[in-house]
């Protein structure tokens, strides 16, 4: 029998996948529940799993390439004898993607899906405790005589790869081999993650001048989203915040690993408490009150777009377990590691440009969502004191989007009020 193997939905947003690289090459055996290929959706590189068992007879769609969701990528083989059926059915499949007329599949097909996310901490491996390993890695550990129990995998979500195998046995890494890695060899575990420092801009490449650079998968993600915000009545408020006493605290705590990101997403939270309305959405149905409060911050990525890392229920948790997990998402967003659930269950979002020297901007809201905080950079600014004379304070601009059918502009300005309040009068209760 001959099975198709289809491009997956990895997310409830990804119309199209691209091939990221194969793990497994043209007549390997692939076992059930193998990662075969792994496949980058709209934000992320995700291993894929095989439904069944038999042999690699062809690859449909080389690693490089895209194909929409549910379209064949490769044909999998139960039997020896099919596999020369099988090449000659990609063949025809591959003649049909230049014009031609495609064969109707001749046998029933294979089903093709991500695994499940791996828990925090656990071994390179698959939920079920199944050591994830590419084919070529496998073969080194058994000639180099490397117990694969005690490694820790630098592929995506922990796979073993074959760097990971030669540094265990001492020798120098090599990149050769059927499967690029998608990540550097791993560095030896540590006990906590090693908070990032405050994001760079990007440093743009040489623009291709004259040329049209086609959007890559991210940014179509994007596109497609700021296309259906355009959908949503929305407004903006806007106000100001003095910033000292938050300022100061940063610097007493800042060696202990808390980031400005964190100490806002933390913020955000606590004044979300008092303002569920702000923390929910809209549906057809009514408002949707949200069970948690979740803070996406965006976050640029190298080469275009953006990604949303969540801070899940950032209000129960303290600033600096906040700032710990804050730093573990940057990293893995960069290298495109983070889950679905991981960049699309937020519930409330942060937009810092305040970083790049930004006074203030309107941010676009994101879709599910019923607000967004746009937050302008600390300035030092003369200001009127209570008793009438001049000072200078540090201030920051902060603009919110709201979804108007949801939020009414007395409920933003009340929520940055709150705001304002944490901030300026009662920044320590942050750490609490």
């Amino acid at each position: 029998m001959i099975r198709e193997v289809f491009m997956p939905a990895l997310s409830s947003t990804m119309t199209e996948g691209k091939i990221v690289s194969w793990v497994k090459s043209p007549g390997d055996r692939v076992e059930k529940g193998e990662t075969v290929v792994i496949v980058e959706s709209d934000k992320a590189d995700m291993d894929v799993e095989s439904f069944h068992e038999g042999i690699l007879a062809a690859i449909v769609v080389e690693a490089g390439g895209t194909a929409p969701v549910g379209e064949a990528i490769a044909l999998l083989a139960e039997t020896e004898a099919e596999v020369d059926a099988a090449k000659q059915q990609a063949a025809a499949k591959a003649g049909a993607n230049g014009g031609e007329a495609a064969p109707a599949p001749a046998a029933p097909v294979a089903v093709v899906e991500a695994p499940a996310p791996a828990q925090n901490g656990a071994s390179s491996g698959s939920p079920s405790g199944r050591v994830v390993i590419s084919p070529r890695a496998r073969k080194l550990a058994k000639d180099l005589k490397v117990d694969l129990t005690t490694l820790q995998g630098s592929g995506p979500h922990g796979r073993i790869v074959a760097q990971d195998v030669e540094l265990a046995a001492g020798k120098t890494p090599t990149t050769s081999g059927p499967v690029a890695t998608p990540m550097a060899a791993a560095a030896p575990p540590v006990a906590a993650p090693v908070p990032a420092p405050p994001p760079a801009a990007p440093v743009p490449s040489a623009a291709p001048l004259g040329q049209v650079v086609p959007f890559n998968t991210l940014q179509q993600a994007v596109t497609r989203n700021m296309v259906a915000s355009l959908a949503v009545p929305t407004f903006h408020v806007g106000y100001t915040i003095t910033t000292d006493n938050l300022d100061s605290l940063y610097k007493q705590i800042k060696s202990k690993g808390v980031t400005m990101t964190g100490l806002l997403a933390k913020a955000v939270a606590v004044t979300l408490q008092k303002h569920p309305l702000v923390n929910a959405g809209y549906t057809d149905q009514g408002i949707q009150y949200r069970s948690g409060i979740n803070i996406a911050v965006a976050v640029a990525m190298e080469g275009g777009g953006l990604i949303t890392p969540v801070l899940k229920n950032a209000d129960q948790y303290d600033i600096y377990s906040l700032s710990r997990t804050w730093a573990d998402l940057v990293a893995r967003s960069r290298s495109k590691q983070l889950q679905p659930d991981e960049y699309n269950s937020g519930t409330f979002t942060l937009s810092n440009l305040g970083m790049f020297g930004v006074d203030r901007f309107d941010a676009i809201l994101p879709p599910g969502q019923g607000s967004i905080l746009a937050i302008g950079a600390s300035r030092p600014t003369v200001v009127a004191t209570a008793d009438g004379l001049m000072g200078v304070k540090r201030q920051m601009q902060v603009n919110i989007t709201c979804d108007h059918r949801v939020i009414y502009g007395a409920d933003a300005a009340a929520f940055l009020k709150d705001l304002a309040h944490v901030i300026e009068n009662n920044p320590q209760s942050l750490t609490l």
